[in-house]
This record gives structure tokens, sequence and C-alpha cells, in this order.
């Protein structure tokens, strides 16, 4: 039976990142991902990261190329009734946003963690999750033919809404807070300025 302090369950930037975040503070983990290392690192997600996110990609010694190739945007524009106005993000903050796919961010992240020695696997198919109120809880997985049980100290469900980290959750321990926005918001596509971004604002 393996052991890990922290089995982080889902190889998305979330997983990622705080496996490298664990391993820089001296904290062992291991990272299970049902999809195959091509797909995570080829699939399409947003790419827009705010300074807080950039500072800590950079905190992980994960944001150099980011850095070199991302397109910084200062504000942005929202349109509504035939009006526009601008929202500017260095003026009221004093940060702006940067533009870097979120596929690139999990590359980066991907070729950090492998570079550092980090236990990845991938094509974990299978995999549950006990003892969430243990003082050692236990994931169990298959991966190349065989079974597999990892014990840890503490499980990471970096899995996202529809994981098997959260199904695993007793529905008496789940706390779910929601607000209905009475708007949406659409960026135009024809706007393609690095410096001006139009974002639209609808009425639901």
């Amino acid at each position: 039976m393996a052991r890990t302090q922290v089995a982080i369950i889902g190889a998305g930037p979330s997983g990622l990142l705080l496996s490298q975040l664990l391993h820089q503070h001296g904290v062992d983990s291991v990272v299970l991902e049902r999809r195959s290392r091509e797909y995570v690192a080829g699939r399409i997600r947003a790419g827009v990261l705010e300074q807080g996110t950039v500072d800590l990609l950079v905190q992980a010694n994960a944001g150099e190329r980011m850095l070199n190739e991302r397109l910084v945007h200062d504000g942005f524009a929202l349109g509504f009734a035939g009006k526009s106005f601008r929202v500017d993000l260095r003026g009221l903050t004093g940060n702006a946003v940067s533009v870097y796919g979120q596929t690139e961010v999990t590359k980066d992240l991907m070729e950090t963690r492998i570079a550092a020695g980090a236990r990845l696997i991938f094509e974990a198919h299978d995999v549950s999750v006990e003892g969430f109120d243990r003082a050692h809880p236990t994931v169990h997985y298959s991966h190349g033919g065989r079974t597999h049980t990892l014990t840890c100290d503490f499980i990471a469900g970096c899995d996202g809404y529809h994981g098997v980290c959260r199904q695993s959750i007793p529905t008496e321990a789940i706390a779910e807070l929601r607000a209905h926005l009475p708007f949406w918001l659409a960026r135009d596509p024809g706007r393609r300025s690095t410096a001006r971004a139009r974002i639209d604002l609808f009425e639901s």
C-alpha cells in the first residue's frame, strides 16, 4: 500500500498548482488524473488571469513563459442600451489582467512538476475515496491493469463539480451558497485589441 501526505484528485491547473506549492513547502503529494497526459495538456479552456493568479504562478516557479507570452489588458468596456463605458482596471485597482490560456498554464505547471520528480498518475480509473473523517483516509484506483490503494493524511478534491470527490461527500455535509444575478456578460469577438476589450451587458 502506497502512502503520501496529500492525495490530489485531478491534474488540472488547481491540482497541479497545489502540488507545486506543497512541494515548495516540503509536503509530499500524489496527483491522480483519469485522463491521459496528452488530453489534459491539450484541452482548451478560458484564459484570463487576475494579478493574484499571475503572482502565485510566479511564486510557484511556473510563470516564466506566461510573463513572456501573455497579453496584458488594463481594462475593458461595458456596453448596455446603446451606450459604452470603460472600466479602468489598472486605475481602479492598480492591477491589470493577463490573457494567457489555461491550456498553457496547465502545460507550464505539468512541466514544472515533472521536472521536480512529482508523482503524477494519469489514466487512473475507478477512483474512489473513503474515510474523509478518519486520520488517514484512503484512495483506491486502477492503473496499468492493477488495483492500487493510496493512504494519505489529506485528500484534495481538485476534480471539479462533477468529480468523484464531491460525490463522495455526504449530502448533509455540503453547504451551497448561490446568488442569482439579473444580467450576464459576453465579450465582443470582433474586438481584438490587446489594450481594449468590449464586453456587452445583457439583462436576463
